[in-house]
Formats: structure tokens, sequence, C-alpha cells
């Protein structure tokens, strides 16, 4: 029983997508696409609670959204300014927010936000494609 216990442990943390790893795509066409703009956290935000009791970790494939539920996995796509798609990485929402901005759809981790080289813009265009949902 243990064993099976274990083996259950340690197979959601590893869907969930651990610090530094992405969550896996579960494949097929997006559910959903929703477009906006997504902003990053503060680094001073670190080790800070998220609305689903996790600890906020930076180097973790996660976002914050006033809308989805919680551990949906979301492909977000940077847009360029000619609307093509210039990056993308697969996050999972474990948070809400943004809420100052509405035009601002999803706030990322430090880690997605590098993925998708937005550190120097900081709040850009995207495409948020919802893979899957609880």
């Amino acid at each position: 029983m243990r064993h099976v216990a274990l083996v259950a442990f340690v197979g959601s943390l590893l869907a969930c997508g651990g610090a530094g790893a992405q969550p896996r795509d579960p494949g097929g066409g997006p559910l959903r696409v929703l477009t906006g703009r997504a902003s990053y956290y503060a680094d001073s935000l670190a080790g800070n609670t998220t609305a689903n009791g996790e600890t906020y970790a930076p180097r973790a494939f996660t976002a914050a959204s006033r809308d989805l539920a919680f551990g949906t996995l979301v492909r977000v796509v940077r847009l360029g300014p000619d609307g093509g798609d210039l990056a993308s990485v697969v996050v999972r929402i474990n948070d809400r927010g943004p809420f100052r901005d509405h035009r601002r759809i999803l706030d990322l981790s430090r880690a997605a936000a590098e993925a998708l080289d937005m550190i120097r813009a900081g709040v850009v265009p995207i495409r948020a494609e919802i893979l899957s949902e609880p």
C-alpha cells in the first residue's frame, strides 16, 4: 500500500511540473483560446503563498489567472508585432491575478517569462491556449 501511495505522489509531482520543469503538453488541440497580455511576477514575491496554497517558486512554470481553474495547463504563445508567434511555454495555473489591468490575462512565473524572452519588455501580447482543465 505504501508503494502505491509513493508512486501516486511522485506521479503527481511530475504531472504538476516541479521547479525547473515545464508541465507536459497533453497533446491534441487546445480546448479554447484566449488573447490578451501577460506580465510576470516580481522576484520579491518568491516564497509567498499562492492562492492555491503552494509557495511561489520563480523557477517553476506556473501562472496566475483571474478565471482559469487551478491545475489548468496553458500553452502561452508570445505574439510579435505582426501577430506571428515568437515563443511559447506551457504553464500550470496555481494563483489568482492579475487584477489591476484587465487587458492582462496572465501573470507568469520568472521561468516562464524568461522562456518567452519577455523580461525586458515586462508586459507582452499573448495567445493563451487552454490544453487541459482539471
